[in-house]
């Protein structure tokens, strides 16, 4: 707080002796506040978004991971309209009692509205979550809600910037889903306009919020185990050119996560289902990633962290149980958001959302150009 300069600071001296009483109302304001703020239910409006201008039916970063943000869900719909394999996992690990991590479900949040341009499987996500509306435009949806949600499972997030301006320039809290903008200029406008607009904005992948990224940087920023020294970040699946602008983002918010933002050039060198990416730094060691590990089956992907006195390695699983570790990589993700949205403190730095967008297209320069390694300022300009 500025020093007050001694004439005005015997002026209130003066004030608050002749009126003692005023004192006791601004002194209950922050408690009053407090207690607003600890009651408020925050409505959520989920958007789905299109691949290609397909709608996805079952969008699994709506149904899934949006699905924290509800008090209750009907597991009759979920079993009639989701795959076996979705609907065991949101009886035995999503919607268990003991699986709550003492958390669930959030007390203050709620789903009230949902959009999807073309709107097909909408109504089947109503039935699912008793309680939401279908909004039928985003302008609808944006005057309704304190935040906004925007899953995409699959597709490249060339529609992003469409669906979340209207958030965006209301100042509203929102979660963009990886690939947050399709390609590196796409991304920076949705960055920028957040920024304009003073909305908080968050993008991520699931591979951030895992059990073992929490222990990995743990040990990272205690030293215990020594400088960080090299990442591997694997990730199982068969590469593919057009997937890796979609699936490619996992592994490289590994390492940004692990190494940091600062990475200089990228050399990607990829061979039928298989794909190796070497990341390089102008100040550290440089982190690799393997995308289409074939030994990563039932796991998803594996990470080792090497330091000078230790080697931390981690997939997604808790205790050898992978579904227990997915859920809580999902579960931590939805509960970043809910801080978000509490705080309005974004809890990723936009310059590593832009830097991860831009290894990934300069991987894919270098491998159109025989794995020359290509600085990230050529995609970045």
């Amino acid at each position: 707080m500025p020093a007050l300069i001694a004439a005005t600071a015997a002026g209130q001296t003066q004030a608050a002796q002749a009126e003692p009483a005023q004192a006791e109302p601004a002194q209950a304001e922050p408690a009053q506040a407090e207690t607003a703020r600890a009651k408020k239910v925050y409505r959520i409006g989920v958007i789905s978004a299109s691949i290609d201008g397909k709608p996805q039916r079952t969008n699994g970063h709506t149904w899934h991971f949006a699905q924290y943000f509800h008090p209750e869900v009907n597991l009759a719909a979920i079993k009639k309209f989701l795959d076996p394999g979705s609907a065991r996992m949101f009886e035995r690990y999503l919607r268990s009692g003991r699986y709550t991590f003492d958390q669930l479900p959030f007390p203050d949040t709620r789903i009230t509205h949902v959009y999807a341009n073309p709107a097909d499987g909408l109504e089947n996500y109503i039935q699912a979550f008793p309680g939401v509306r279908i909004a039928k435009s985003l302008a609808e949806l944006v005057e309704a809600v304190d935040a906004v949600w925007l899953g995409d499972a699959s597709g490249r997030g060339n529609d992003h910037f469409d669906l979340v301006a209207p958030a965006l320039k209301r100042g509203l809290p929102t979660f963009c889903d990886k690939p947050i903008g399709g390609s590196v200029a796409g991304t920076r406008r949705i960055l920028d306009l957040a920024r304009a607009s003073n909305a908080p904005i968050m993008s991520s992948s699931l591979f951030r919020h895992q059990f073992g990224m929490e222990q990995a940087l743990r040990l990272r920023d205690a030293g215990e185990a020594g400088p960080l020294q090299f990442v591997l970040a694997s990730m199982a699946g068969g590469y593919s050119p057009s997937g890796w602008f979609i699936y490619g983002q996992h592994p490289i918010w590994t390492v940004v996560t692990l190494c940091g933002p600062g990475a200089e050039a990228v050399s990607m060198y990829a061979r039928e289902a298989t794909a190796h990416a070497l990341v390089t730094y102008p100040d550290r060691n440089p982190a690799e990633v393997w995308y289409g590990r074939p030994d990563m089956s039932g796991q998803y992907c594996h990470t080792s962290v090497h330091f000078t006195r230790q080697v931390y390695q981690f997939t997604p699983a808790i205790e050898g149980d992978f579904w227990y570790g997915h859920h809580y990589e999902m579960f931590r993700m939805a509960h970043t958001f809910r801080d978000m949205i509490r705080t309005g403190k974004p809890p990723v730095p936009a310059r590593e959302i832009l830097e991860v967008t831009a290894i990934v297209h300069a991987a894919a320069k270098s491998l159109k150009e025989r794995g020359r390694l290509v600085e990230l300022k050529e995609v970045m300009e």
